[in-house]
């Protein structure tokens, strides 16, 4: 059967998960070899190479993620407990309780609450302006 120009001869085209065949060979020489591999690669950090060492942690130590905050802030729905919520960050960060990254963090979430509040104030004295 011949197929017409621009037609396919697979109209639902590859399968979802079908994996190249390439990659399998690869796959399967590496599963094959992985016992030898790893303890080829722990003697080479026990010895001394860098290289091998770096490798081994990174796969014995996954990379830092996010971790819970607790931190006690003021109420933020005033300007003034917006204020003190960021010198509360502030302090925490001199204190070696926050690192800066995680002051950024809940900095922007303050900024972001310091927006709402503000928005809400406008909101009640445009109503107000326009009921008089």
């Amino acid at each position: 059967m011949t197929w017409k120009k621009g037609e396919s001869g697979n109209p639902t085209g590859k399968p979802t998960g079908a994996r190249n065949k390439a990659t399998i060979m690869v796959q399967s020489i590496m599963e094959r070899g992985a016992k030898e591999i790893t303890e080829a690669v722990v003697e080479l950090a026990k010895e001394g190479d860098l290289s091998a060492a770096r490798l081994v942690l990174e796969r014995l130590v996954p990379p830092a993620k996010e971790r819970p905050i607790f931190l006690s802030l003021p109420d933020t729905r005033s300007a003034e407990g917006v204020a003190e919520a960021q010198n509360a960050i502030l302090q925490a960060v001199a204190a070696g309780d926050l690192l800066p990254g995680e002051a950024a963090t809940l900095a922007g979430i303050v900024e972001a609450r310091r927006k709402a509040v503000e928005t809400q104030e406008l909101e009640q004295r445009i109503t107000a302006l326009e009921k008089k």
